[in-house]
């Protein structure tokens, strides 16, 4: 009897490792993803379909099924919010360079392998050693730009652009509008002054605040994506945003509508980058994902697609890419490259201490109350 027990006990455990077998081959490996949106090729119009075709590359690859559980995030703080909430998991996340830095020095960010990473050759010496992540350690440069005024040129005189002071021109009251984010609202009026955008002395900040005030009776709307509609349609004429932007809002313009671009001198250079939280649940699997965004294929199809200029030499060397894209956004899109660590160090963004981000929130309210 002991020994039929022993015998079926024998069965049961080889079963079970064969059922384990069979359960481990077929398993499907999840990636969890988190990025802005409308911030990758994503298979409209007939484009190539970044996520499937790295399921796809994955499965041939490695002989192992992948789903790509794919997020967007409208705002960089929405994003550390949930992600600092504890209550959510991401193995890849791409914000932007200030946020990087807080994320960095609250341990919410892991050091990368980059012998999973052997694409990060093909970033541009000019996107290594940045203030957010100055030894290397925790980023992969995904996107990059800078933020310029966009204006219609058939309701604005030529001889007024040029500058910041465009915002605040009497002349086109009403026809004006306004970041609906604090940070790039007061940074309008801070390279208007000539201050600096990362000073933490609170006078500074009152004398953008009181610049901002001037503009408002000004402004026909705060805003963030809302600005695509209005400047298409000619609803507004002039409004700052990424430069990016620009040839999709361009593409999109109506009839009597002739949008144009310019960079002022003093303005915000930014950089999103790739990198994997503190809570990621497949680390070396992420490191795969991220080698594959800078790969030729990809990389080029996101870069076209969502308009953004990227640092990555594969892409903005690539003379199909050049043709796709046209001198004007490549002018506009790759301005002084070669330059682009040092204009970003003079004037992007940096990551403020708490103190200093609740007075500018204060400030802030202040203003949309007013």
């Amino acid at each position: 009897m002991k020994r039929t027990l022993a015998l079926l006990a024998a069965l049961v455990l080889l079963c079970s490792v064969a059922l384990a077998g069979c359960g481990g081959a077929s398993k499907t490996l999840t990636l969890n993803v988190y990025n802005w949106g409308e911030y990758i090729s994503d298979g409209s119009e007939d484009s190539f379909d970044t996520i499937k075709e790295f399921e796809k590359w994955y499965e041939q690859t490695y002989k192992q099924k992948l789903k790509v559980n794919y997020t967007t995030f409208a705002s960089n703080e929405d994003m550390y919010a949930k992600l600092s909430s504890g209550a959510v998991s991401f193995d890849v996340v791409i914000p932007s360079d200030y946020m990087i830095a807080r994320m960095r020095d609250e341990n919410m960010l892991l050091e990368l392998d980059f012998k999973n990473i052997p694409n990060y050759e093909n970033i541009s010496e000019s996107f290594r050693g940045l203030y957010y992540d100055p030894d290397d350690k925790y980023t992969v440069p995904y996107t990059y730009g800078v933020i310029g005024v966009i204006y219609n040129a058939n309701a604005v005189d030529e001889a007024d652009a040029g500058g910041w002071d465009l915002l605040w021109n009497e002349k086109y009251k009403g026809n004006i509008l306004q970041f609906n984010n604090s940070r790039d609202a007061f940074g309008t009026a801070q390279y208007k002054l000539g201050l600096d955008v990362n000073d933490p002395d609170r006078a500074a900040w009152d004398k953008a605040l009181a610049e901002l005030k001037k503009q408002a009776p000004l402004v026909k709307s705060y805003v963030m994506d809302e600005i695509y509609n209005m400047m298409e349609s000619g609803e507004a004429a002039i409004g700052a945003y990424y430069a990016g932007d620009y040839f999709t809002m361009l593409d999109a313009q109506a009839d009597g509508v002739d949008l144009r671009f310019y960079y002022p001198e003093r303005t915000n250079y930014f950089v999103d980058a790739m990198c994997i939280p503190s809570c990621c649940q497949n680390k070396e699997l992420a490191e795969i994902f991220i080698n594959y965004m800078l790969s030729p294929e990809p990389a080029i199809a996101n870069a076209e697609f969502i308009y953004y200029a990227s640092p990555n030499e594969l892409v903005y060397t690539d003379e199909d890419y050049i043709d796709e894209m046209g001198e004007e956004a490549m002018e506009i899109l790759y301005p002084a490259i070669d330059d682009f660590g040092r204009l970003y160090n003079e004037y992007a963004y940096r990551s403020l201490d708490q103190a200093t981000l609740d007075y500018i929130n204060t400030l802030w309210e202040t203003l949309k109350i007013n």
